[in-house]
């Protein structure tokens, strides 16, 4: 069993009394410390997928067992809990609270869990911080506002917050949509640096060479998974071309 099991999950919007299933009946499963990215074309429901898993996005039918814990049973209070504290989240689009510093943002959602109501928690709180934002090569820019950096420093900003309480797992969305090709390259070297690290993480990307870095690349289309690969753990070691080929090779028979 993975770390995250979702069994036969449906999402249906009702639009000007048409019903649009947005989701029809996926299943998947996400192992503990994987790295697996979702592709598939406009539209195919990448987006929905992953909000829905995630519980930012109530689902219509289906399971979504996270760690043992049925997330669909949960309430508004209970769920806002668990993504407070055992997710991290990076969008595409940045979203940090303009009249606080990058460290200020970063630090919020420790201060925001139980654990930061105690002088001690928010000490961790704060070294931990240091400690990230060190890794992601970004102390310089602590107390910066966030009109004041670049949108790489932002987005490795982004993903230092997601960070703070320990998630089991990261939901990123799009996470190099905005960057340029060098600012990519660097955010994903990050990612895949966390993820051995032992974080999980789900993301979505119509890039592939984003999914190339990853494990396992999951297409969907019109709402459901149709295909899978496995392309194992990435190594800088290794030549990404080839798994990029591969990959490549593997969307061109889906169609995409």
């Amino acid at each position: 069993m993975g770390t995250l099991n979702v069994s036969n999950l449906c999402k249906t919007y009702i639009i000007n009394k048409r019903q649009n299933n947005v989701l029809r009946n996926v299943t998947l499963s996400i192992e503990e410390g994987e790295m697996a990215a979702i592709m598939g074309p406009s539209g195919s429901g990448k987006t929905t997928l992953l909000y829905t898993v995630s519980g930012m996005d109530e689902a219509t039918a289906g399971r979504v067992d996270f760690f043992g814990r049925e997330l669909t049973s949960l309430n508004a209070n209970e769920m806002s809990d668990l993504r407070l504290r055992e997710m991290g989240f990076v969008f595409q689009q940045m979203y940090m609270l303009k009249n606080l510093t990058v460290y200020d943002n970063i630090i919020l959602p420790a201060y925001q869990s139980p654990e930061g109501k105690s002088k001690a928690g928010r000490k961790a709180a704060n070294d931990r911080a240091k400690i990230l934002m060190q890794k992601l090569g970004i102390s310089e820019i602590a107390e910066n506002d966030i009109t004041e950096v670049s949108g790489g420093q932002l987005q490795r900003a982004c993903i230092c917050r997601s960070l703070i309480n320990k998630p089991k797992i990261i939901f990123a969305d799009e996470p190099t949509g905005a960057l340029n090709k060098q600012n990519s390259i660097e955010v994903m070297d990050e990612l895949n640096r966390i993820n051995e690290e032992g974080t999980s993480i789900l993301l979505v990307t119509h890039d592939m060479k984003v999914a190339a870095k990853c494990e396992r690349v999951l297409y969907i289309e019109d709402g459901n998974i149709r295909d899978e690969i496995a392309l194992g753990k990435w190594a800088d070691t290794q030549d990404i071309r080839v798994r990029e080929r591969r990959l490549n090779d593997w969307l061109i028979k889906l169609g995409w």
